[in-house]
């Protein structure tokens, strides 16, 4: 609650009930021409903002914290405080000072908060800003979770139900900035925060179900959600009524451009979970940013909504052949027509963010150049709908037919406002000349009153017969009429007289007061009307938001097709064929961001990748550090992508079976904040992949196994490819890129394994990477020749190489499955194989030496006793066995 206390001013007693209505919201509290923070909020927006915390009397109580900021550079403030997490309730002043009778009446007109911003300042113009809600019904293996999101600038509205365990894909797909939740269920979140969202806690009255669907048909004025086929989704139903709800109360229920709400169906796209998506770089590197992204690279969109549109395709690829296959089709129509495709570019480059702006316009927030840009927008729909005419692929031709024209709204636009207004409604000059009788009279008034002086002086001189007569003007009389003295028997009757002066007299007539009261009050009116002529223009151009926001979503489709056919054919890339099947056949593959980055001169290595269910499920990919394994396996999971995307990919020929969801598990790090290892962190990202993998998946692993001791990830690494192969439910086409050359055993025992390898070429010593892959196995990483590249110093390559050269020399030992008969199925009994569950497996420096000096050696080192030895003691023991060792080699 407010700080009220007794002898406080009005003004504070006004702030405190303001701010107890908005006790989670930092209230920006308009004073004239600033917004004032006072108490902790003060404090607050000093620290981020940078700005000085200063103090406010508030009568006879104690002075309170206060500080702000210019109302002029709201837009340059709000969006720290956003970032930083905080909501903002902005209180304006409601009625004009001057006219207030005690304090002036205020009210908060907007809350802000990091799900919820209509600002240019705020908004990425190439990525969606949702806020989502979520409700958990049941607990356990039964939970289900109902899920919607909004984005309210521009009133797209989703809403789906999915089983606990998929509420995480769920938010990594759609990536709110802020999730709103039962207050009851805050602790049932914390296993999928995530830093990049902010939590909101409401009332737990908020998520009831008939609440939420009062509020729902309410706002849709309609009798049930069947048209919009959600009426059955009671738990999204939940979720989607309290989304409305906090919107309606930030925006204080003004969101007349949420027209309809929409099922999300997760089953429709491709899962790529948190992992995936940073290990692929769809939309952010691993360095953060979009530099070096898959998005920069497919992203030649010319307007925002269809870069908005571009990145939610690469978040959710499609999954249904039928719906890529129309994709593909607008593409290849675009890539064989370069002048159609280069027309509707040029089209499309005139085109703002009509999605934004429509939402604007019906939220009563655009200003004038708003207009204009949605007006110039909509004058390139008739170049569009030409430059589409005789098209015949049927995404494109419903495109052409879908668009509208809104021939009045440009035609109201064009004759209202001129071509160049200014930035506020409040500056003037926005309305154009001949629009409005009253306001050109206005405005005639007010530019030619000076005129009007002096033809009035020059007609009552004439008329008088006073040539002396002057008009004048001062701020106690206003205009009036001087006559000297001389010519005072000449003064008309309806002269009256207002000031005597020594050599003159000053008159005022009833026509020169109602001038005088037009001239003063001109500038007013003219302001007055301007602002009541635009928003009428706004009002008039909202009833139309339905039809603008179909445009935008058809232009932003047409946008995504048309980038993708350009950088089809500036990129040399192919159509794909894509099956329901789940064969994958990548001839002459590249990595769509790697071969863009090489350095001039460089060319970029393609490969093959085959994957069949029946016989190259599983592909055991060795070789060199450097060599390529990674590119491989990101360029294959990338080709996929985008081929369900229903884009062109980089290869000579891509043949795509249809994958669910593409797991990756690349690199090493680890999660210290949650008390994680890097090991741990890897066993987690294995463990999900093994729990949620299907036949239908696409597994990318890049060593598995490495974060621990060789023979523990080795063991790991090996169960890890068996289970794979032998479990039908997850059995699931994988790339397995390692270091461990044992797994290339795995090849003659599992019928659906195969080797290959990224070849090299040793010459004169030194090792050249050929970055191809090829059938067959490794057995060599040459780790040694890059630590050396890198400049480890030459003693300790020297020594690595003889501490290899003794391990390699050791003999693993061990049964193999068919001669133990444990009914495993194989290619062929292959002794000296491991087996992670055989106890034999083990290779050891120290096992027993055939050697007799080495073990003379041994059995003194056994007898020494190192704990009570004394170091000259321990030095004498070392120099005896180096002469032992000395002794033997003469």
């Amino acid at each position: 609650m407010g700080k009220k206390k007794r002898g406080q001013t009005p003004l504070m007693r006004q702030y405190y009930k303001i701010k107890d209505r908005h006790p989670q919201a930092i209230l920006l509290f308009r004073m004239g021409d600033f917004y004032e923070a006072f108490e902790d909020d003060a404090e607050t927006i000093s620290k981020i903002l940078g700005i000085t915390l200063t103090k406010r009397s508030n009568g006879a109580a104690k002075d309170v914290p206060m500080a702000g900021i210019p109302h002029h550079a709201l837009d340059n403030y709000l969006p720290k405080l956003i970032r930083a997490g905080k909501r903002v309730a902005i209180c304006e002043q409601l009625e004009d000072a001057k006219y207030a009778k005690k304090v002036v009446k205020r009210g908060v007109v907007e809350v802000v908060t990091p799900g919820v911003s209509f600002s240019d300042e705020l908004l990425n113009p190439k990525q969606s800003n949702y806020l989502a809600a979520i409700h958990w019904e049941g607990n356990g293996s039964d939970a289900k979770v109902g899920f919607s999101f909004i984005d309210v600038s521009t009133g797209e509205f989703f809403v789906t139900e999915v089983a606990a365990e998929h509420l995480d894909d769920l938010l990594q797909t759609v990536s709110p900035s802020e999730v709103i939740i039962d207050k009851r269920q805050r602790d049932r979140l914390r296993d999928y925060t995530d830093p990049s969202f902010v939590v909101t806690p409401q009332e737990d009255w908020v998520f009831g179900y008939d609440f939420a669907y009062e509020t729902l048909l309410r706002h849709f004025e309609t009798h049930s959600l069947k048209g919009f086929g959600v009426d059955n989704l009671d738990v999204g139903i939940v979720a989607a009524g309290a989304a409305l709800h906090y919107l309606g109360e930030t925006q204080q229920g003004n969101l007349p451009h949420v027209r309809r709400i929409q099922r999300h169906e997760r089953e429709e796209y491709m899962v790529l979970d948190a992992s995936t998506k940073r290990n692929l770089e769809l939309v952010s590197s691993m360095q953060g940013g979009r530099e070096g992204t898959l998005v920069e690279i497919l992203d030649d969109t010319l307007t925002p909504m269809g870069g908005r549109l571009l990145r939610s395709w690469l978040l959710r690829p499609l999954r249904n052949v039928e719906a890529i296959e129309r994709r593909l089709n607008a593409v290849a129509a675009l890539v064989n027509q370069p002048n159609r495709r280069e027309a509707l570019r040029a089209e499309l480059k005139e085109i703002g963010d009509l999605e934004r702006l429509a939402a604007k316009v019906a939220t009563n927030r655009a200003k004038p150049r708003d207009l204009v840009h949605l007006k110039l927008s909509l004058k390139q729909i008739p170049s569009l709908k030409a430059t589409l005419e005789g098209e015949e692929t049927a995404a494109l031709v419903d495109i052409a037919g879908a668009l509208t024209l809104c021939r009045p709204v440009v035609s109201h636009i064009q004759e209202a406002l001129v071509d160049d207004p200014p930035a506020s409604i409040g500056d003037g000059g926005l309305i154009r000349s001949g629009y409005n009788d009253d306001l050109d009279e206005l405005r005639n008034l007010s530019q030619n009153a000076k005129d009007w002086v002096e033809n009035m002086q020059k007609s009552e001189a004439k008329r008088t017969g006073i040539d002396s007569l002057k008009v004048g003007f001062n701020k106690v009389f206003g205009y009036y009429l001087e006559v000297t003295n001389t010519h005072k028997e000449k003064v008309p009757e309806n002269y009256i007289r207002k000031q005597t002066l020594v050599n003159s007299e000053r008159y005022i007539t009833p026509e020169l007061k109602e001038y005088e009261e037009k001239i003063l009050t001109a500038q007013e009116k003219i302001e007055h009307l301007e602002q009541e002529l635009f928003n009428e223009l706004r009002m008039s151009v909202a009833e139309e938001t339905e039809g603008l926001q179909r445009n935008a979503a058809l232009i932003a489709m047409l946008d995504v097709f048309a980038s993708l056919a350009s950088v089809a054919e500036r990129n040399n890339y192919v159509r794909p064929e894509v099956a329901s099947d789940r064969r994958i056949n990548i001839k002459a593959g590249r990595h769509p961001v790697v071969e863009e980055t090489l350095p001039p001169g460089e060319p970029f290595i393609p490969n093959d990748i085959q994957l069949t269910p029946d016989d190259e499920q599983i592909l055991v990919i060795t070789g060199p550090n450097m060599a390529g394994k990674s590119v491989v396996l990101r360029q294959t999971g990338l080709l996929v992508l985008l081929a369900q995307v229903g884009s062109f990919v980089p290869a000579n020929e891509a043949r795509i079976g249809v994958v669910d969801r593409i797991f990756t598990r690349v690199g090493a790090s680890d999660n210290l904040a949650a008390g994680e290892s890097t090991f741990l962190v890897e066993m987690n990202e294995a463990a999900n992949i093994l729990n949620n993998a299907s036949p239908d998946s696409l597994i990318l692993l890049d060593e598995v196994g490495r974060g621990t001791s060789t023979f523990d990830g080795l063991s790991i690494a090996w169960s890890l490819v068996e289970y794979l192969h032998e479990t039908p439910e997850v059995a699931a086409r994988t790339l397995f890129a390692t270091h461990y050359h044992e797994l290339n055993e795995l090849a003659g025992r599992l019928e659906r394994v195969q080797n290959y390898s990224i070849q090299v070429k040793e010459h004169g010593g030194q090792i050249i990477f050929l970055r191809k892959l090829v059938p067959g196995g490794a057995d060599h990483s040459y780790g040694i020749d890059v630590a050396r590249m890198a400049g480890l110093p030459v003693p300790v390559i020297d020594r690595a190489r003889s501490i290899l050269h003794q391990l390699e020399s050791q003999e693993l030992v061990v049964e193999d499955r068919e001669s133990r008969g444990d009914g495993m199925p194989s290619k062929a009994a292959r002794p000296h194989v491991p087996d992670i569950d055989d106890a034999n497996f083990q290779r050891s420096l120290f096992d027993e030496p055939a050697d007799p000096t080495a073990a003379a050696i041994k059995e003194r080192i056994e007898l020494l006793d190192p704990e009570r030895m004394t170091p000259i003691e321990a030095l004498m023991k070392l120099v005896e066995l180096r002469a032992l060792l000395e002794e033997d080699l003469t």
